[in-house]
């Protein structure tokens, strides 16, 4: 199968899953609770997970599966070679539970452990966000690039890892030092969002000091294509073989002193797994 089809056949699947989000009814009554502080599921994350992965089967039957609603946090040896497909289904899920935008479905594919292409889809915008290594990012099919403005005329987006409370403490001293460094802070709790606006050119900054490989894997490649810089939090090269923090700039904001460490100087003590 040529990149052109694989790529339409994904972004079709994820308008898909868009279109089952926006029918959604009765959301809190299928409400569960997993493991750590605010990690919920509701009955549509199983839903529109269960239809990519089959529509994804139909599409690259050789490929391998990791999704947030298996309840398996691991990344496997296998997954080191050939394709894996990495998917949130609603990223976002308690802005979905809430009514609060966005949540969006995020699909990533991985070619030998490596991020190979990224869809992400935000239905209530009605965007989809897409991208394959090398060429190039994309919404609508137009092309995007991150912006060229430095963080003092941009927009810094926080995520706040609610499941991990020994971050708390760095999460908020960073969003206090990000407030005064750039115009302003948002939160949207959802990282694979944060990328994309990342990506498109509406922020400039966008970190999380932990995030699960499905919430960052197609994001990380659509940002990256549109120019920006994505590291862990000291600055080292996402691995994409497990959890990881997430740091994001545009192509402004990473001319210039933006990761953690250095905008909080001596205070910088990231807690290790």
């Amino acid at each position: 199968m040529d990149i052109e089809t694989l790529l339409k056949g994904i972004e079709d699947a994820a308008r898909h899953a868009g279109e089952i989000m926006l029918g959604a009814t009765h959301i809190a009554e299928g409400v569960s609770e997993k493991e750590g502080h605010g990690n919920f599921v509701t009955l549509y994350d199983a839903k529109v997970q269960n239809f990519l992965f089959e529509e994804m089967k139909k599409i690259l039957p050789e490929a391998k599966f990791l999704g947030e609603e298996e309840g398996k946090n691991e990344f496997r040896e296998e997954y080191r070679s050939g394709y894996t497909f990495v998917i949130d289904p609603i990223d976002g899920t308690a802005n979905f539970m809430t009514g609060v935008r966005p949540s969006v479905s995020s699909i990533g594919l991985l070619k030998d452990g490596k991020p190979w292409l990224g869809v992400v889809c935000n239905p209530y915008e009605g965007l989809v966000f897409s991208a394959v290594r090398g060429r190039g990012a994309f919404c609508n099919g137009k092309p995007i690039h991150s912006s060229e403005r430095p963080l003092k005329y941009s927009l810094a987006v926080v995520g706040t890892a609610p499941s991990f409370e020994k971050l708390y403490d760095m999460t908020f001293a960073l969003a206090r030092r990000y407030m005064e460094l750039s115009m302003d802070i948002r939160h949207s709790g959802a990282a694979a969002w944060n990328l994309c606006q990342l990506a498109c050119g509406r922020i400039g900054l966008m970190y999380e000091l932990r995030l699960s490989l499905w919430d960052f894997t197609a994001g990380a490649v659509i940002a990256e294509e549109a120019g920006a810089v994505i590291t862990d939090p000291q600055g080292r090269p996402l691995t994409f073989d497990g959890p990881s923090g997430v740091v994001a700039a545009s192509c402004g904001v990473a001319k210039e002193e933006y990761l953690p460490a250095e905008v909080l100087g001596d205070r910088w003590d990231f807690p290790e797994d």
